[in-house]
């Protein structure tokens, strides 16, 4: 029987309008009055997650930046980590050569050198993970979203990847030309101690390779007392195989890659259906 249930949200928990559905917060906390925990697992920051799950009313650990930092409840930092500066550099500089888009979350925040090709590659997020949503709609989406008006904008990103106070804990590359994410993905894969994930197919996202959402499953399910066969995880791309693999009880959403279903147990609905709701009463109801 399912003791803890893990979340990803773009694509996932989050609908088209990029929030929690009634019928999904509500599925969450009947979970909880069955005495099953659960939790988010994003490639989000805290501060872009939490307004969200607070919309809906919903209080829960998070494992964020695919696995950079877990959070309780409380918003305590329970773990971080980190890129080294060297690495972070190097990354840079492949990004670069590609002609491609890249932006810095670090322990003081998300750094952009671009406000325009932000607002833009955050619409073809939206716009790819959601197929009913224009593009326009999708900027309009981006433009007020809470990752691009609490933002850092500057010049240079050698000042924030060298400053001692400030640790990089995801890089990410946007580009809607695949073949110069591919030529970049071909050159990260030689660089060793990385995890290259994605959210979709226009982005890159790399953190350490012990910073990944499966391995920060565990140890919150260790910390717990929890087997990993008592654990469900649910996700939609990529970044969200690790803890797919990691967890006994495994679905991957409606909407998901076709790789990303492969590797998990079963398919919901997609994220404008509440699939997770979906999985949820399936959990409960025949006590996987």
């Amino acid at each position: 029987m399912v003791r803890l249930i893990a979340s990803d949200m773009d694509g996932t928990l989050l609908n088209e309008k990029m929030v929690i559905s009634d019928i999904n917060a509500a599925a969450i906390k009947e979970a909880e009055r069955h005495g099953i925990k659960f939790m988010i697992a994003t490639g989000r920051g805290y501060s872009e997650a939490w307004p969200l799950l607070q919309e809906a009313g919903i209080n829960c650990p998070l494992i964020t930046l695919n696995g950079a930092q877990t959070i309780d409840g409380e918003g305590k930092i329970i773990e971080t980590i980190g890129l080294e500066k060297k690495t972070v550099h190097e990354i840079l500089a492949i990004f670069k050569k590609h002609n491609l888009y890249a932006e810095l979350v670090t322990s003081k925040g998300i750094y952009s050198n671009d406000q325009a090709k932000r607002i833009e590659s955050v619409a073809a997020l939206i716009t790819r993970l959601n197929s009913d949503v224009s593009y326009k709609m999708g900027v309009a989406l981006a433009a007020a979203r809470p990752e691009i008006i609490n933002i850092n904008y500057i010049d240079d990103y050698n000042a924030i990847v060298d400053d001692p106070a400030i640790e990089v804990l995801k890089l990410l590359a946007f580009s809607t030309t695949p073949d110069k994410l591919t030529g970049a993905k071909a050159e990260l894969a030689d660089m060793e101690h990385l995890a290259i994930t994605a959210s979709s197919q226009t982005n890159i996202e790399i953190n350490h390779v012990k910073a990944q959402k499966g391995i920060a499953l565990t140890k919150v399910a260790h910390k717990l007392d929890i087997p990993m066969s008592e654990v469900m995880a649910i996700g939609d791309n990529f970044n969200d195989v690790s803890m797919l693999l990691a967890a006994d009880v495994s679905f991957a959403m409606g909407n998901a890659e076709e790789e990303v279903k492969k590797k998990a147990r079963y398919v919901t609905s997609d994220n404008n259906d509440n699939g997770v709701a979906e999985a949820i009463f399936r959990v409960i109801n025949e006590k996987l």
